[in-house]
């Protein structure tokens, strides 16, 4: 912590050195302080926690928690003081969300030319200089993950316009590689929404009861049929059977996306 830098390790570099009359080390990073409530974490005031804990308390697999916890840290500088908290752990794995929801669409993308392929390639042209700059200017992982927002605002513009899978193909693997570098994006992407979802026993507490064994109960096949049902009601121009399948899968946590083309997607 930077609290250490005098005397403490400047007391360490100076008895190492002249004991061995080399160069103690050539980068010494020192992490600005955690704080719970705006006030520091520490043993002696009680209010501290261990990353186990954080598992423990967290409603989604491992493989999820982990990225959100990577993305809250990551988000701050590492000399400036960062204040955790469930909120802000919570307000990691939206940010994280909105990333892996482009990432599917990004995969459904079968078109061989798209309107928006130049513009997107321009953008992913610039981006890995980008990346690389505020990385070198002492690890400002905060500013590479503002640059990894950019770029998904800035692909998700073409992404209206349409993209060929090509060029959505050659944008997921710069998200795989460059945010490898963070430990992000690392869930196979397919499964974010679909199989890393909130566990069951604690769907009840972050929605109704009758949501969540809505939710629960609703397989894959029943979905598909809700679906079926209200695309035929679309094309009859049902709209009030239409909307009313669509809040069915909504209080079911279950988002239903009509695309340009006709065809719908399901987001769990």
């Amino acid at each position: 912590g930077k609290d250490l830098v005098f005397p403490h390790h400047e007391n360490e570099i100076a008895q190492a050195e002249a004991a061995t009359g080399k160069r103690f080390a050539r980068y010494w990073v020192h992490n600005g302080f955690v704080t719970v409530d705006k006030e520091k974490m520490s043993k002696s005031l009680g209010n501290f926690f261990t990353i186990r804990e954080i598992f423990e308390k967290s409603p989604w697999p491992e493989p999820v928690t982990a990225e959100g916890i990577r993305y809250l840290l990551l988000s701050t500088h590492y000399r400036s003081p960062i204040d955790w908290s469930d909120a802000a752990f919570e307000s990691a794995k939206a940010a994280l969300d909105g990333f892996y929801d482009l990432f599917v669409r990004l995969e459904e993308a079968q078109s061989e030319k798209g309107p928006g392929d130049k513009a997107a390639g321009a953008v992913l042209g610039k981006f890995p200089k980008a990346f690389i700059k505020v990385m070198d200017d002492d690890f400002n992982t905060a500013a590479a993950i503002a640059e990894l927002q950019k770029l998904r605002a800035a692909v998700n513009r073409q992404m209206e316009k349409g993209l060929s899978r090509p060029v959505a193909q050659a944008v997921l693997k710069v998200f795989r590689e460059f945010g490898a570098v963070l430990g992000l994006f690392q869930v196979p992407y397919q499964d974010w929404k679909r199989k890393y979802v909130l566990k069951a026993e604690t769907l009840k507490s972050t929605v109704t009861a009758a949501a969540a064994e809505l939710s629960v109960g609703l397989t894959d096949e029943n979905i598909n049929r809700l679906v079926e049902e209200r695309n035929e009601a679309r094309r009859q121009k049902d709209w009030a059977k239409s909307d009313a399948i669509r809040k069915q899968l909504a209080d079911a946590g279950i988002i239903l996306e009509d695309r340009p083309d006709g065809t719908t997607r399901v987001k769990k």
